[in-house]
């Protein structure tokens, strides 16, 4: 009788161990799942390191910054008309006074608010193409130069 009251104890510790979630940091509220976190506030809320080979991004409606380039060798963009790019003076003096690029957010608006990558790598995009943009423009610069030089 005691072996038969052993053994129903250790079956019955096995079902009850085998019906526990197995994966600690999971959890799921309001239909949203939580991995590191019991309060997910998306769909997915990971609060932890993510390894992976890839993520894709969908844009959805997101506009890519060829507009940078239509605007300067079209004079208009369909995509983004109000777009600008300013003057390396005008950047300087917006670094200066915000210690950040123009339509990036601060360091601490970053930190306070989080950011999306889609939009990060847009906006980075941007400022690469703006770079491109400002490069052409002192190589213009410099060949003029070199021309003046050459032709005294």
């Amino acid at each position: 009788m005691k072996n038969l009251l052993i053994i129903a104890f250790v079956l019955l510790s096995i079902s009850t161990s085998a019906q526990r979630n197995p994966f600690k940091n999971l959890s799921e509220k309001n239909g949203k799942i939580g991995i590191g976190t019991n309060n997910p506030d998306e769909l997915l809320t990971v609060k932890g390191i993510i390894h992976t080979q890839e993520v894709l991004v969908d844009l959805d409606g997101a506009v890519t910054p060829d507009y940078v380039f239509q605007k300067y060798f079209e004079g208009y963009s369909e995509t983004m008309p109000e777009y600008k790019l300013i003057s390396l003076e005008e950047l300087e003096a917006f670094l200066k006074e915000n210690h950040h690029l123009p339509n990036v957010p601060s360091a601490l608006k970053m930190q306070e608010e989080g950011m999306s990558l889609k939009e990060m790598n847009l906006l980075l995009l941007q400022k690469i193409e703006e770079l491109t943009l400002y490069t052409l423009q002192q190589q213009k610069e410099i060949e003029t130069l070199k021309e003046k030089i050459s032709s005294k």
